[in-house]
């Protein structure tokens, strides 16, 4: 009996995944609980095993295919059947994966503005956020060009048609280049996801960043006399348990930037609780797995943390628990080198700390020039939820902390 095996409800919040990889061909037999597909959502690869044996008779998605929840992925049956079905009753957002421009292309605007030609039903693409805003705001959105991934209709495209009308049609004028001098690479798997969380933050929060420069001599001196004993215990000390330390009282004091905004409700959600997102680099791309319950935390279990679920990020082994749930993230790149940056913010959070490289330099103390361990914080913030004033104050309180660390030590490591 034929049987149409759907994407199941993976995870709290799923709605749509990508096919990374099919483990099995048409034609095959395949066991009950035996893996079929890779799919990614959230930036974690999830393998979804079949429910039942049989002979895979088709596949319903292509690699590199976002799928919704509830649409066909494949058809299972008995070894001569035939699959029936040719289409899913779940909306299908196929993503195209070779139409970004190469650097030798442009796109040049036409002298007039046709009208637009509506697209067909099917070949809409856009997530159900954006969706609802056309609605709201009275858009077709059949009329309108997506700018995002694949050709995605985003946010800013809606608001952008409704400001303006129907956009400027488009063409793309290929330049003439050597052969074998450009290379194209489908936009899918992590990067694809980053692309569409950057965009998402971008086109909604209204980015500010403020920057703090902050005196570390304290904590390097602490961290180099504590970092030989934390190696006895397996545990390798960065400074990021100590910041983390310090960010811990700032946002219990100034709780708007450990919150979410809710745009639908227009309801700004305080968070009670502490889940770290750290803004960990693999060879994949960015991924943010999650700190929970920092703050009862010691700094040596601070350390361990980060340490194991850095690890199981660059082995791309992380659950999708593990990438959920944050409410204040933390990028560092201060072992890589620049003086600061301008972090976006990771959205439906409200703030994000970009950690910096700490360098010894002249500074004056007491009217004295000393020569002190010396960083810079940066702060983006989304200027919808809180004012500047409050994102110096909070960046005063971890200065406050990590300048004097004997305050981080109240608590018994």
């Amino acid at each position: 009996m034929v049987f149409e095996f759907r994407l199941p409800d993976i995870g709290e919040g799923v709605a749509e995944g990508e096919v990374v990889k099919w483990l099995v061909k048409e034609g095959v037999e395949v066991k009950e609980n035996e893996p079929l597909v890779e799919i990614m959502t959230d930036k974690v690869n999830v393998e979804i095993p079949s429910p039942k044996k049989g002979t895979v008779l088709k596949l319903m998605a292509k690699e590199g295919e976002v799928v919704k929840v509830g649409q066909v992925l494949l058809v299972i049956g008995e070894k001569g059947e035939q699959a029936t079905t040719t289409t899913s009753t779940a909306p299908t957002a196929k993503t195209p994966v070779t139409t970004t421009p190469a650097k030798s292309e442009s796109l040049v605007p036409t002298p007039s503005t046709p009208a637009a030609v509506p697209k067909k039903p099917q070949e809409i693409l856009a997530t159900p956020a954006t969706r609802k805003l056309a609605r709201d705001l009275g858009v077709d959105l059949s009329l309108i060009q997506g700018t995002g991934p694949g050709g995605r209709i985003i946010d800013e495209d809606v608001q952008q048609f409704k400001r303006s009308g129907a956009r400027p049609a488009v063409v793309a004028v290929t330049m003439p280049g050597k052969a074998g001098s450009e290379e194209r690479i489908p936009l899918r798997g992590i990067r694809r996801k980053i692309a569409e969380h950057m965009i998402k933050s971008k086109h909604t929060a209204a980015h500010v960043t403020h920057v703090d420069e902050v005196d570390m001599t304290e904590i390097v001196q602490l961290r180099e006399k504590t970092k030989e004993s934390a190696e006895k215990r397996g545990v390798k000390l960065t400074y990021l348990p100590f910041i983390i330390k310090a960010l811990i009282p700032a946002l219990k004091k100034y709780p708007y930037l450990n919150s979410t905004l809710d745009d639908q409700k227009e309801e700004i959600v305080l968070k009670k609780y502490y889940n770290i997102g750290i803004a960990t680099n693999t060879d994949q791309g960015l991924v943010v797995p999650v700190l929970k319950d920092a703050d009862h935390k010691s700094i040596t279990q601070l350390a361990e943390e980060i340490a194991r679920l850095s690890e199981k990020a660059r082995a791309g082994q992380l659950t999708l628990d593990e990438i959920q749930g944050s409410t204040f993230t933390i990028t560092n790149v201060g072992g890589i080198g620049g003086v600061f940056a301008t972090p976006i913010i990771n959205y439906p959070e409200v703030a994000i700390l970009g950690v910096h490289k700490i360098t010894k330099r002249p500074v004056v103390r007491e009217n004295q020039i000393s020569i002190r361990d010396m960083t810079y914080l940066s702060v983006s913030f989304d200027h919808r939820v809180l004012d500047g004033a409050m994102a110096a104050e909070f960046m005063n309180v971890i200065k406050q902390y990590l300048e004097d660390p004997k305050l981080l030590l109240l608590e018994t490591d």
